[in-house]
């Protein structure tokens, strides 16, 4: 993110941070393993401006969320940022609870607007550490880097293959003929509340079905980079329903609710499709073609029930300053 945009240095200012949905690479990022997110076009927004004091509004209905702004805050104090207050107010585009990351989206937003209000730069990775460092005190999860890096690094029609053990990057091209659709089962989840911590202890702990999980995703996150390159979307059926059974059988993370969604996608011409995010609830993600997406999302939606929720997006440029109309 350029953090000073046109010299502007003063008055009202406009950031956004996108959600990011995980094409696959899941619990890979706790243990350093690769991941291969995008960035989509939903997202929150923070409309503000230097302040004597940090003042911040949220329609955000999360109990809880100022957590976060704190916790982004300190994090920012120990990397050496001035002490520059904002006041502003946010919203977002992002259903709570979905597994499209509307926290990560929330930390990133507001770390850049406070860095960009005071002239402080910091490289996207490093500030995607701290971030992360700030997501793990304010609600004691030990989630990995992924969301963080996919809000910050995210590049439109693109891919982030991203290595989270080195940190090593790159981007793999998403055909264009190709949408994703998310779909929320209206299962709610927190990763505070669920197992995602206990199964990240289970990992650090060597369970060989939690293991084997990791290490076939690993295999798949490359095979699924492959497979967009070329457009194979045989490969990419295939890839995606591997990874979902891996999840729901060796992971254990998976829900009825998400193994029908699945189900469904599948049954009404998705051309891959599988869990997405922490699991214990959430949404999954589907590659479509563009000229079905519409007719898709209202069958599954439909087929499925009155909980169900649909989202067309694409992959999309990360975190920045709006500048202009």
């Amino acid at each position: 993110m350029r953090l000073q945009e046109r010299g502007k240095i003063s008055g009202v200012r406009t950031f956004f941070a996108p959600g990011r949905v995980n094409l696959i690479g899941e619990y890979t990022d706790l243990v350093g393993g690769l991941v291969l997110p995008v960035a989509i076009d939903l997202g929150t927004t923070l409309v503000c401006e230097r302040a004597e004091q940090l003042e911040l509004r949220s329609a955000d209905e999360r109990a809880g969320w100022l957590r976060y702004v704190d916790a982004v805050v300190h994090e920012l104090d120990a990397l050496g940022r001035p002490s520059v207050a904002i006041r502003g107010t946010l919203t977002s585009t992002l259903p709570i609870g979905a597994g499209l990351s509307s926290s990560a989206a929330l930390e990133v937003v507001v770390g850049c607007a406070l860095c960009a209000i005071a002239g402080f730069e910091v490289e996207p990775l490093e500030l995607a550490q701290a971030l992360r460092r700030a997501e793990h005190a304010a609600v004691g999860v030990p989630s990995g880097i992924m969301d963080q890096a996919a809000s910050l690094l995210g590049r439109a029609g693109t891919a982030l293959l991203l290595d989270t053990g080195s940190l090593r990057y790159e981007y793999v091209p998403i055909p264009p003929e190709l949408v994703l659709v998310v779909v929320d089962s209206g299962v709610a989840r927190t990763l505070a509340g669920s197992g995602y911590a206990e199964r990240k202890r289970e990992l650090e702990a060597g369970d060989p079905r939690r293991l084997r999980h990791v290490e076939s995703e690993n295999e798949r996150v490359l095979a699924v980079a492959e497979a967009l390159r070329r457009d194979d979307r045989t490969a990419l059926g295939a890839l995606f329903r591997a990874g979902h059974e891996s999840l729901r059988d060796d992971l254990e993370v998976t829900t009825p609710e998400l193994d029908r969604l699945v189900e469904l996608a599948r049954a009404n011409g998705a051309i891959a499709a599988r869990m997405t995010g922490g699991g214990f609830g959430g949404a999954i993600v589907a590659l479509v073609e563009r000229a079905a997406a519409d007719r898709f999302a209202a069958d599954v939606v439909a087929a499925y029930g009155a909980r169900g929720r649909a989202f067309l997006t694409s992959a999309a440029d990360g975190a920045r300053e709006i500048v202009g109309p």
